[in-house]
């Protein structure tokens, strides 16, 4: 009975070791992060994984750039296709997420409720494969990011890791492939076109973009208006 009851509490410390030295990297990674810019993420390498394991050749397009170089459009399109409350909620949309359960209860078409803080956390720490784990993961690192970064870093991050087509990753690199042009010269009807195949950049594609796929690209045009246009980026504090 003794020895199972060293062993036990060995196991309990040894657990909560293993949990304090991952929230303390957590916390680290996220403190650099505030400030150098992010030279991968966690679905950068998925994707370079999952490209070896079925041995299919892979190419990633990947340049970081500071918001300031990066068009106003692209974030208030963003902003207006996937979270309009940005501004004001601390990493959850409660409205939202409310929404997306009621819908979802009486719709086989699901609907999802992330914020952009919510997608940095995953596309930048964990992975894209759904499970409560990750969920878990994700609401964490979602709180710290809120925490300890801004809502202009959040969207400067967000902007430069987020997936826009198979191995193009971040503003610079989408709009010098399907633009030819960069980041800071993007229209507001490209960047719409752009924050339009954010839902499924490996259906829908910017290059030849189906008519569903317009259509989502004019709604948003006119949310942007709605919103302010570039101004609801300008207004995020620093």
């Amino acid at each position: 009975m003794a020895k199972k009851r060293g062993w036990g509490r060995r196991i309990l410390v040894w657990t909560g070791w293993a949990v304090g030295l991952f929230l303390l990297l957590n916390l680290i990674l996220v403190a650099v992060f505030r400030y150098v810019p992010v030279p991968t993420s966690g679905l950068m390498v998925q994707r370079r994984l999952e490209a070896w394991s079925d041995s299919k050749p892979y190419t990633s397009r990947h340049r970081w750039v500071p918001l300031e170089d990066i068009s106003p459009s692209l974030g208030a399109a963003v902003i207006a296709a996937e979270d309009q409350n940005f501004p004001e909620h601390f990493g959850f949309d409660w409205q939202a997420i409310e929404k997306a359960v009621q819908h979802n209860e009486h719709s086989r078409r699901k609907r999802g409720a992330s914020t952009v803080s919510q997608q940095t956390a995953k596309n930048l720490f964990l992975w894209s494969t759904r499970s409560w784990t990750r969920k878990g993961l994700e609401a964490w690192f979602t709180l710290v990011l809120e925490a300890g970064w801004s809502k202009k870093r959040i969207l400067e991050v967000y902007l430069n890791i987020v997936e826009f087509g198979d191995g193009v990753y971040g503003a610079e690199a989408a709009a010098r492939t399907f633009f030819g042009k960069p980041a800071k010269r993007l229209t507001p009807s490209e960047a719409a076109l752009l924050a339009a195949v954010l839902p499924n950049p490996h259906k829908f594609h910017a290059s030849a973009p189906s008519e569903y796929i317009r259509g989502r690209q004019a709604w948003i045009l006119n949310q942007m208006r709605q919103l302010g246009g570039d101004q609801v980026v300008k207004d995020l504090e620093s």
